[in-house]
C-alpha cells in the first residue's frame, strides 16, 4: 500500500496533492455523512424525530471537500441543508442525533433540532434556515477577521437557489469592497425547491457572475472529491493571504426530494438514476482503488467503522434524557 505517492504519475493533479491518510479520513467523514443522513430519515419515518429535515445524500464530497483544507479555527455557515457541513468540520455525531430526537444532550439542548445545529469548538457558527440567511453573517463574520487581524478564514454554504436572492449581491459587492477574508461556496444541486435552476437564471453557472464583484469565479464538480478540495485549497489560501473573496461554484445533486414533505414530482426517474451513477462515495472508491490508494480491505474497513461510529449515535439519542419542560425558556432570553 504507497503512503509516499509514488504512483503519482498516473494521477490527475488534484488526487495526487492527497496523501493517503487525507483521503482515508475524507472517505470516512462522507460514510459518515451518508449513514447519518440515512439513519435520520429511517428514524423520521418511525415517528421517532419530528417536523422536517433536509437531506444532502449525493452531496457528500462538495462538504468534505470544501472543509478538507480549512483548519479547526476557520468558520463555516451553513444552511438548512447542512448536516453534512456539520460533520465535516468535526461536530460529534451523537450530538447531532441527540438534537433531531430533541433531547437534552443535543447540540442546542433539543431546541433546535435538524436546521439550527451549531458546533462553536469546531468553528461551526450555525445552519440557518432562511434561503441566503448566511450570506450577510458571513460578512460581519469576515469583518470581525480583518478588525483583529486573525489567520482566519470564514467559508459560507449556500444553494443556487440563494444565489437569486437579494442578499447574495448584497454580500458579494461588500464583501470584495473590503477583501474579506470569505470563501463564498454554493452547491448547485440543480434544483431551488422544485425550480430547475436552468429556468431561474439567465447564466449557465453560478460562478459567472463573480466577475461583476471583482473576484475569481470557479465552477467544479462537486461529486468529486480531490477537485473540491483544489479549488477549495486556493480560495482559502487567497482568503488567509489577505486577497479577498471567491466564489466556488460546486455542481452537484441531491438524491433525496427537497424536504421530506417532497413528493418529488418535477424530477425523472431517469434524470435521477443518471446522477445516481456519479455518487460521489462510489466515484472517490473506485480512483482509490484503481491507483492503489487504498485497497477494498482498507475501504470496507473505513465503512464499517462510520456504520459503527452511526450506531453508537442512534443509541446514545435514543437514551438520552428529554429536557425538562420546567427549563422551556432557558437560553430563549439573554439576561
Amino acid at each position: 500500500m504507497p503512503n509516499d505517492l509514488s504512483s503519482a504519475v498516473s494521477q490527475r493533479p488534484a488526487l495526487a496533492a492527497l496523501d493517503d491518510a487525507t483521503l482515508a479520513s475524507a472517505l470516512r467523514r462522507m460514510h459518515l455523512i451518508r449513514r447519518f443522513e440515512e439513519v435520520a430519515e429511517q428514524s423520521y419515518m418511525r415517528g421517532l424525530v419530528h417536523g422536517t429535515m433536509h437531506l444532502s445524500i449525493g452531496q457528500e464530497a462538495s462538504a468534505v471537500g470544501a472543509i478538507l483544507h480549512l483548519a479547526r479555527d476557520d468558520y463555516i455557515l451553513s444552511t438548512h441543508r447542512g448536516h453534512g457541513h456539520c460533520i465535516a468540520k468535526g461536530a460529534d455525531v451523537a450530538r447531532m442525533l441527540a438534537e433531531f430526537f430533541g433531547k437534552e444532550t443535543g447540540y442546542c439542548r433539543g431546541r433546535g433540532g435538524s436546521m439550527h445545529i451549531a458546533d462553536l469548538d469546531t468553528g461551526n457558527l450555525g445552519a440557518n434556515g432562511i434561503v441566503a440567511g448566511g450570506l450577510p453573517i458571513a460578512v460581519g463574520v469576515g469583518m470581525s477577521i480583518k478588525a483583529q487581524k486573525l489567520p482566519r478564514v470564514c467559508m459560507v454554504f449556500f444553494g443556487d437557489g440563494a444565489a437569486n436572492e437579494g442578499a447574495f449581491h448584497e454580500s458579494l459587492n461588500m464583501a470584495s469592497i473590503w477583501a474579506l477574508p470569505i470563501v463564498f461556496l454554493c452547491e448547485n444541486n440543480q434544483y431551488g425547491m422544485s425550480m430547475d435552476v436552468a429556468k431561474a437564471m439567465a447564466v449557465a453557472n453560478v460562478a459567472d457572475r463573480a466577475p461583476a464583484y471583482a473576484m475569481p469565479g470557479v465552477t467544479v464538480d462537486g461529486n468529486d472529491l480531490p477537485a473540491v478540495a483544489a479549488a477549495a485549497a486556493e480560495a482559502i489560501g487567497r482568503a488567509r493571504s489577505g486577497d479577498g473573496p471567491t466564489l466556488l461554484e460546486c455542481k452537484t445533486y441531491r438524491l433525496r426530494g427537497h424536504s421530506k414533505s417532497d413528493r418529488n414530482l418535477y424530477r425523472t426517474k431517469d434524470e435521477i438514476d443518471g446522477w445516481r451513477a456519479r455518487d460521489p462515495i462510489a466515484r472517490l472508491e473506485t480512483e482509490l482503488v484503481e491507483h492503489g490508494r487504498l485497497d477494498a480491505g482498507r475501504i470496507a474497513a473505513i465503512r464499517a467503522d462510520a456504520e459503527r461510529e452511526i450506531g453508537a449515535a442512534l443509541e446514545f439519542a435514543k437514551s438520552s434524557p428529554a429536557p425538562d419542560p420546567d427549563q422551556l425558556t432557558r437560553d430563549v432570553y439573554a439576561a
